[in-house]
Parts: structure tokens; sequence; C-alpha cells
């Protein structure tokens, strides 16, 4: 791994990530649109989650120190929104300024009647010499490595790609607002890269970050059958599919969001106290059969455990099997047939 490592960053070296001519596939502009001949460089939408943005300087905080053993530093104002996140990031056309760009987007809040709500320059407090790339060696931490530390960049940037290059290396001239347009919050970061390395194409040239979350509801996709449901299901077919129990992938620890069936399965056997069943585990096809059947057993066991711990049911009444995927509902060869086969059954015990 270490001597492919190696040799992946030495043709990096030789050959360098160009700055590319058109548009990162499936992206698109926000409604802040970009600078004439910026390219988006990377893209990264969410329909839902959270963000949280910056809203004063970044101050040092004793005794703390980010994984790199950096000196952590992290404003004492913020915002978190939850809703659709974008996250745009363009490189500018040559020989135009961060400072130009950053004017640019100022005077486009101000026209869709925006309000800069805080902004800074420089290193914001923080290190103005970096952006999302990790310093070592007790160096103070940046605005970007806030904003959207590496680990974050590299869940939608793989090493090496063009996009990487905006957030690698050494880099100056730096701006950055916080402000509430319409119904949305925007932070617009811009800075001059100094290149070098594989990324000697971008050398001077500047970038936009355009963070943009809008808050939202979550749907509530959860799928809840209540137990008169089950109940009706279970003499009608002898037994019930139910799709609202989750779990992690891999793992056999039910998640909370599944505590709205489970609760259902419970009222269901509280009900009917002479009802006995099989709670079986079913899982799609990814990985062997042999390591599937004990994963959809021991996620079978974890829902009994807690009807049993949680709400008092008899362990004589619960028997928990895993089927692997075994007894598929759909074909295993599509996203929406896999998602069909990962269930979990309640079958009915008849002795």
């Amino acid at each position: 791994m270490r001597i492919l490592s190696i040799f992946l960053l030495s043709f990096l070296m030789l050959f360098g990530a160009k700055v590319p001519t058109k548009d990162i596939k499936g992206s698109k502009d926000s409604f802040l649109g970009r600078y004439k001949g910026s390219i988006i460089l990377a893209y990264n939408y969410k329909r839902f989650d959270k963000f949280k943005f910056v809203a004063s300087k970044l101050e040092f905080v004793k005794g703390k120190t980010d994984d790199r053993l950096n000196k952590y530093y992290e404003p004492k104002k913020t915002k978190s929104v939850i809703g659709e996140v974008t996250i745009l990031t363009y490189v500018i056309p040559k020989g135009v300024s961060s400072f130009e760009v950053f004017q640019n987007y100022k005077d486009v809040i101000a026209k869709n009647e925006g309000e800069i709500l805080f902004e800074c320059e420089g290193g914001c407090g923080g290190n103005p010499k970096l952006a999302s790339s990790y310093g070592s060696g007790g160096v103070k931490t940046s605005l970007q490595m806030y904003l959207q530390p590496m680990s974050k960049v590299r869940s939608y940037i793989k090493f090496g790609e063009p996009g990487d290059c905006a957030y690698k290396f050494d880099i100056n001239e730096q701006y950055y607002m916080f402000a509430k347009v319409k119904d949305s919050y925007v932070g617009v970061v811009t800075y001059t890269v100094s290149g070098g390395g594989y990324c000697e194409d971008f050398k001077n040239r500047a970038i936009a970050v355009l963070y943009i979350a809008t808050p939202k509801k979550k749907d509530n996709k959860i799928v809840v059958v209540k137990a008169d449901k089950m109940k009706e299901k279970i003499e009608k077919e002898g037994k019930v599919a139910l799709y609202g129990i989750y779990f992690d992938t891999d793992k056999t620890e039910v998640k909370p969001s599944s505590m709205p069936t489970i609760k259902q399965i419970a009222k269901l056997l509280k009900e009917n106290p002479k009802l006995k069943l099989l709670i079986v585990g079913h899982t799609d096809n990814e990985g062997t059969f042999i390591y599937n059947k004990k994963l959809s057993e021991g996620r079978a066991k974890s829902v009994v455990r807690l009807l049993v711990t949680k709400y008092g049911i008899n362990a004589n009444r619960l028997h928990p099997v895993g089927v692997s995927y075994a007894a598929p509902v759909a074909s295993n060869a599509t996203k929406e047939g896999r998602a069909k086969n990962r269930r979990v059954e309640l079958v009915e015990l008849v002795k």
C-alpha cells in the first residue's frame, strides 16, 4: 500500500492536476451564480444535512487541539442550519484577484436584498495560510479547517483530482462573509492558492467556495406498521414484513429511529398473549451468504433483546432467526430490489 501511494504521488508530481475546462459532471450553479469564466471544480449537494457557519472571528481555545495536535481555533458565534446544503467550489480565470470575486458576490447578495451578518479577511483570527489541508506540529488551525475539514472534503473529492488543489497547499488573500439571503444562509470564501507539487497548474489562481444552506424539515420516511395491521397480515399470510427497523451497514444494533416499529411489535404481543413469533432477519446479497447469515441472525437477536428488556415480553415467545439472502422478495440486481430484501419479518410460530 505504501509503495502504491508513493507511485501515485510520483505520477501526480510528474503529470500534475490540470485546471479543467468544463464543470465537474452533475454540478450546477446556485442562485448566487458564478464569476464569469469560472469552472466548478467540486460539487457537494445534500437534500437534508446540517451545516455550521462561522459568525465571528476565530479565537484560540486553550487546551484543545485537532487530530494533528494543531493549536485549535474556533468562533464564539456560529449559525447551525439543518436542511438542504450545497457546497460549490470554483476556480476563477487567470489574472482575477480573490478580492474582485469576493466583491462581486457581495454585489449579488445586495441585489438579492440579502444581509451580510459577518465578514473578515486574512485568517479571520485563524491561520491565514491554510485552506482545509492539515498542518502539523502545532500550527494554528484555519477558517476552512473549521468550515470544511479535510475529512469532509475527502468524502466527495479524491486525492489528486483538480478539486483537491483548491484545498491543498498554501493560500493567501482570503476573504469570508456570512449572509442571509431570502430563505437561505450563505457563506462565501475566496482566496488565492499557491500551487506547487501536483497542483502547479493552479498557481496564483483564485478559488471561490460557496456554502449554501436552506432550512427545511425532514420528510418523515419511517415506515411504521400499526399493531392491528401486523395482526391482520399474520392471520391472513402467517407473517408480516417490516421495513421500519433500521441498522447501520454491517452492524447488528437497532437504530433509535426503529423504536416506533419496535413499540408496535410490543403492542401486538401484549394484546395477543398467546402469540409466539419467529423474528426473522433478511439481508440483500452484498457479501457472502455465511457472513450475511451471521449478520441477519445478530439483527434478529437485537430486536428480541429490545422487546424483552424494554417492553417486558417473555423471551420464550420470541425466536430469532437469520436467513441471510435465502428468501428475497425482489431481484438483488437493482438498488431498489436490494432495499426490499433488507427487512425483518414476524412469522407466526404455531406449535
